[in-house]
């Protein structure tokens, strides 16, 4: 799918990862709309990028404001063509711990926003994309989501993450076939460990010790590497119902 001229919506697109794909977006020439709940983060980026962007307000474990953000985006531009999932929680909490057992809540929590947050922002997108009309390709839409090398190889401490990300996993295969009729793609990225907010604040002997696991390049990856392989799975139309790990080689240890 060409990007110039189409539509995007990215959750999460207010810092991190979504806002180095919102960046890569815009200058290919997409319209995007920023959809997150940091409402300051999210203002200043669609006011750095003038009129091909702007912003929404949206916690994705709300029905009510994911249907508002994606019905905001198709009033605005006319349609939906690119959707990118970047919106995303972390915790460390071991099952059986010093302060006793994992936390239900904040498990649950985890999924919800992570799995489940995901999942409703692709149903609503998807059916916004089935009234675009096809390219020459019969392309209606292409979905990317973001899992985590920790749906394959988790370590200790990371089972709610582990389990959020490997239901993102999962559901990429299912999804796509099911799309298929329509025209829409999806692929999923799994990126290894990225320097975004969430890893801001470790300490610099923390962020040294994962640089070291990584083969080759030895070090943490740039949100732009991100941003690029999100634009080349929008333009590759044969990429479909796939899993791309983007990790420099990675295996997470056990801790």
């Amino acid at each position: 799918m060409n990007i110039k001229g189409k539509t995007a919506f990215v959750s999460g697109g207010a810092s991190g990862l979504g806002a180095a794909t919102v960046r890569t977006l815009v200058a290919n020439g997409a319209r995007v709309m920023i959809a997150d709940l940091n409402e300051q983060a999210g203002k200043a980026l669609a006011q750095e990028l003038g009129e091909a962007a702007a912003f929404v307000k949206m916690d994705v474990t709300s029905e009510k404001e994911v249907q508002a953000a994606i019905d905001e985006a198709t009033k605005k531009y006319g349609g939906i063509h690119i959707v990118v999932c970047t919106a995303g929680i972390g915790i460390a909490e071991k099952l059986i711990g010093k302060n006793g057992l994992h936390d239900f809540d904040r498990f649950v929590r985890v999924i919800h926003v992570n799995l489940i947050g995901t999942f409703d922002v692709i149903r609503r997108a998807s059916q916004a994309m089935t009234a675009n009309q096809p390219d020459e390709d019969g392309h209606r839409g292409v979905i990317v989501t973001t899992a985590s090398i920790a749906a394959y190889d988790g370590q200790i401490g990371q089972v709610a993450y582990s389990a959020s990300k490997g239901g993102v996993v999962a559901m990429t295969l299912p999804l796509a076939r099911e799309l298929a009729r329509y025209g829409i793609r999806i692929v999923t990225i799994a990126p290894g460990v990225f320097m975004t907010p969430l890893l801001g604040s470790l300490p610099d002997a923390a962020l040294q010790s994962l640089r070291q696991q990584a083969p080759f390049p030895p070090r943490l990856g740039k949100p732009e590497e991100y941003a690029a392989l999100v634009k080349h799975i929008i333009e590759n139309n044969m990429l479909n119902g796939e899993t791309i790990r983007i990790d420099a080689a990675m295996r997470m240890a056990a801790k």
